[in-house]
């Protein structure tokens, strides 16, 4: 390392401009003239264009008379004959920076085969970079020299086998080395401390290949956490809180069954998993107990070892995911993962940071770090090796790992381009990929224009948004825990429910938040905030638990039977509780895990909800495509009160039904309603069941809601 002992300070802001700033305790803070000497001591003159008094500086804005080659070691010497290095400053997010040192190549990280391993790490102003490797038997060999390439990649490559060898890179950036791990590593050690040379032949796993999704409205996300899946006691899993637990069938069947045969029986189409690639927060070499939702990313091409049976082998984890996402879609069920690409756990310390410092995050006026992310970080996805990187590493899982979909957390702070990105490239590698995300418009130095928020919806054709209109018109805001949802019979609500019922598109003179319902992500609750059991608990203690629970089930069934794209948070359709905590990202077991108890001690709620999902999934018109089709066949009836009807006319061609009748009543009296059209109806959904086959037959014209329900009545076709 060379010892740093500056005089004063000189960084490379633009392609052509040196800021510098001289201590007023050194010559007052002046000098008359300043030179570039580069590394064959040439003496460049500079031109001063402005001097600005600062608090504890002169600042001075100098100009270069030619652009500065990056990756060689310069220095800015002053009037008074003393001499800075040039660091390497706001340069790297300007433009120029980013079109001048942008990489196409797809051969980033380590290239393994049995005879040679090559290495290539795009570190465009580092001055030198070498490799460390340590042998599986632990020994550390002499570090190996990197030389550098086009655009600042750095390669090397090495003879021999080094599968199971870990490396890392030690880098030198503005005269400081700083050791870290290869963003494009594909497995690491215990705890990602150091990355690991795998052959990926050797974790092939045979992928379930399933039909493609036609439209997401097909869809019926649920999502879960892997630990919380399966860690209940009464889970009657053997691989507790680990991959392998979500390869087991069950312990029984109907009431008593648990795991992937639940899910299967519940009927849901995708399952949504938590991150699961590897984060801070869960020591893996020890279990200490440490719980993490996963929102802490370290490593974003790596499986999380604290899921693993064996954290300590590089395979094992990776093999025992693929085995995971293999024996899910074995059910005919798609896996979407969660990813974090919108942060990292900490800036100083990610390998982003240190191989690249200030490129990979956003920055405010100041030069400030921003924080729209709440964790003191937001990544620059806007840049185009930061959007290379996410892009490149959607391709990873989807191709290595066989994911069907991708849930992106806080998109709202990353970049319209970026996702539109992501979609063309799911699309070009499988056919019915979903894209969803959290839309929130978050403060972050990034033109609100161009922001991935639910605002930009409609310039993001093919990506889904969390509809929270959705989730606070039916329960009330989540922020507000005394606010009056639909289902707390709030009157006020039903003009707005008649909007996401439909969709929440752009229809009928109105603007919508969507052009297409594929767009809305229609949900009541998800692992953040409170549980919806755990919120109307909140909201009338003493209430009476058979009025909470018709409340709880026509939120869901709300969820089901409206346009859009149905996501249940796991547990929901058995009053999944958190004890009333709200923010559960590292609450224990107790708190987070799935009480399968409780699905027994529902087990009719369950049915209930089997039984809607049963109906949305046998007709069409549940799942209308398009704004057009919404306007054509789902028609809103006045109920002359706040309940809600609506009735899907003429709807054959998508299904069995010819006409569909539903209503949702949320207030607690009963109130007699007509039927919109004359004749003999089946109903299959009412306040005590739901399924496709008929409960009863009505024949009168009128009938009864019943306090706080739903139905569903359907005329088969002529």
């Amino acid at each position: 390392m060379i010892a740093i002992n500056r005089a004063f300070f000189a960084y490379l802001d633009d392609v052509k401009l040196v800021t510098i700033l001289i201590p007023y305790y050194h010559f007052n803070g002046h000098s008359d003239s300043f030179s570039l000497i580069t590394k064959d001591q040439a003496e460049i003159p500079l031109l001063i264009n402005q001097r600005i008094p600062l608090k504890n500086f002169m600042k001075y804005v100098c100009e270069l008379p030619f652009e500065v080659p990056l990756g060689e070691r310069y220095e800015i010497q002053n009037s008074n004959g003393y001499k800075t290095d040039l660091q390497i400053g706001a340069v790297i997010r300007t433009k120029d920076f980013d079109e001048n040192y942008y990489y196409e190549g797809d051969d980033l990280g380590v290239t393994y085969s049995k005879e040679f391993s090559s290495f290539k790490l795009w570190a465009p102003i580092a001055t030198s970079v070498k490799l460390k490797l340590i042998d599986p038997n632990r020994k550390e060999l002499p570090h190996v020299e990197m030389a550098r390439g086009e655009k600042g990649v750095w390669h090397v490559k090495l003879e021999g086998n080094y599968d199971r060898f870990e490396y890392s890179y030690l880098v030198c950036n503005n005269l400081l080395w700083k050791e870290a791990v290869d963003p494009y590593a594909k497995a690491v050690s215990t705890n990602g401390e150091m990355g690991v040379i795998i052959d990926l032949e050797q974790t092939r796993v045979p992928f379930t290949r399933l039909q493609k999704v036609q439209s997401p409205v097909d869809a019926i996300i649920y999502e879960t956490h892997i630990r919380d899946f399966s860690i209940h006691p009464e889970s009657g899993i053997q691989h507790k809180g680990k991959y392998l637990g979500l390869t087991e069938e069950a312990i029984g069947t109907d009431r008593n069954s648990t795991g992937l045969s639940y899910l299967k029986e519940l009927g849901i189409t995708h399952l949504e998993l938590l991150p699961f690639n590897d984060f801070y927060g869960v020591d893996e070499a020890r279990d200490t107990g440490e719980y993490n939702w996963g929102y802490n990313p370290l490593h974003y091409n790596v499986p999380d070892g604290s899921y693993s049976t064996d954290p300590s082998d590089p395979y094992k984890r990776i093999i025992e995911l693929k085995t995971m996402i293999t024996s899910i879609q074995s059910k005919g069920i798609y896996v979407i993962m969660d990813v974090v690409y919108n942060h990292v756990y900490h800036r100083e310390t990610s390998h982003f940071e240190k191989i690249v410092p200030g490129y990979y995050f956003r920055h405010d006026d100041f030069g400030m770090p921003s924080n729209g992310t709440g964790v003191g970080n937001d990544i620059a996805s806007e840049r185009k090796m930061v959007r290379k990187f996410i892009v490149d590493s959607i391709k990873y899982w989807m191709k290595e790992f066989n994911v069907d979909g991708f849930r992106f957390d806080l998109m709202g702070i990353l970049d319209i381009e970026t996702m539109c990105e992501v979609r063309k490239t799911a699309d070009d590698l499988k056919e019915g990929c979903i894209i969803l995300g959290e839309g929130w418009d978050l403060n972050t130095p990034l033109a609100s224009d161009y922001k991935a928020t639910i605002k930009n919806a409609k310039k993001m054709p093919g990506i889904a948004f969390f509809n929270d209109y959705f989730r606070d018109t039916v329960k009330g805001s989540t922020f507000n825990l005394y606010e009056r949802g639909y289902i707390h019979g709030s009157s006020q609500k039903s003009q707005a429910v008649k909007h996401i019922i439909t969709g929440s598109i752009q229809a009928n003179g109105s603007s919508g938040l969507f052009s297409s319902p594929e767009q809305s992500i229609n949900y009541v609750e998800s692992h953040d905030n409170h549980t919806l059991w755990d919120r109307i608990n909140l909201f009338d203690p003493k209430e009476a638990t058979d009025i909470k629970r018709k409340r709880h089930r026509l939120a869901t069934g709300m969820v089901i039977l409206s346009q859009g794209v149905p996501f249940i948070h796991s547990g929901q359709e058995f009053f999944r509780t958190k004890h009333g905590i709200e923010n559960s990202y590292k609450s224990p077991d107790s708190v987070n895990q799935l009480d399968w108890s409780e699905k027994i001690r529902n087990f009719d709620h369950v049915q209930y909800i089997k039984g809607l999902i049963s109906i949305r999934k046998a007709h069409g018109a549940f799942r209308l495509r398009s704004a057009k089709d919404i306007e054509k066949y789902m028609k809103l009836i006045d109920s002359g009160f706040s309940s809600i009807l609506y009735l899907l006319e003429n709807v054959e061609q998508f299904g069995p039904w010819k006409n569909i009748f539903v209503a949702f009543h949320h207030l607690e009296t009963s109130r007699e309603i007509f039927l919109p059209i004359k004749g003999t109806w089946q109903m299959i959904c009412n306040d005590q069941a739901a399924g496709i086959k008929p409960l009863n037959t009505i024949t009168e014209h009128k009938f009864t809601l019943e306090p706080l329900s739903m139905y569903v009545l359907v005329q088969e076709s002529s």
